[in-house]
């Protein structure tokens, strides 16, 4: 008798930031987000500098839960959901836990765009969602498969999410995602008037 089975699963976390450790208030958050962008002078330059549309602090700023208590919170929140993804991954981490590498806002505005990437020398990424305002868009999910389907033909649209090649998830306000660093992902086009605002993160081990 015959069978098919899937191998090689990828793996998508997703969660409210809720669910374990302390509560965050998202307006604070937000507003928290806001006025670090106005202040980080270095990080508007390189934004300039690089065509970034919108804000990001990931290369100015590496000590944001210093600056507000409300990212120190924050933080204590991935780290235990970081941790429950790592046991649904079968990691063997021996004894030495994943520990946070970055933490970085993003504020993207109408017409702003973050570009197919990944994220090479970390273990776990992820993003928490701080403003999404309705119909901003969502995140897009690469099969890592996708560069080896030379030959493949297209999947149907009624075809079941493990068999497309991208996956888009729209997250809430308050929810957190996890995936392994080597997916490639990206945001499409903001195609709203308001802010889409984020905090992303790495994970590294060893």
């Amino acid at each position: 008798m015959s069978s098919i089975r899937s191998l090689f699963v990828t793996r998508l976390y997703q969660a409210a930031l809720r669910e374990h450790g302390p509560v965050i208030d998202t307006d604070e958050l937000e507003a928290s987000c806001y006025s670090i962008a106005e202040d980080d002078e270095a990080g508007q330059d390189w934004c300039e500098e690089h065509d970034y549309p919108g804000y990001t602090s990931y290369a100015s700023l590496t000590d944001l839960p210093w600056r507000f208590p409300i990212f120190g919170e924050l933080v204590k929140s991935l780290d235990a959901h970081v941790a429950a993804f790592a046991e649904e991954l079968g990691f063997d981490l021996d004894d030495k836990p994943l520990k946070l590498e970055d933490l970085w806002i993003n504020i993207l505005p109408e017409g702003g765009t973050h570009a197919s990437h990944i994220h090479p020398h970390s273990v776990i990424s992820g993003t928490t969602y701080v403003a999404m305002p309705e119909g901003t868009s969502a995140l897009k999910l690469e099969d890592p498969r996708l560069p080896m389907m030379m030959a493949a033909p297209t999947r149907k649209k009624t075809a079941p999410d493990e068999l497309k090649p991208f996956i888009y998830v729209k997250p809430a306000v308050g929810d957190v995602l996890l995936w392994e660093s080597w997916l490639r992902h990206e945001v499409p086009m903001n195609m709203t008037e308001e802010d889409r605002i984020s905090v992303s993160f790495n994970y590294s081990w060893g």
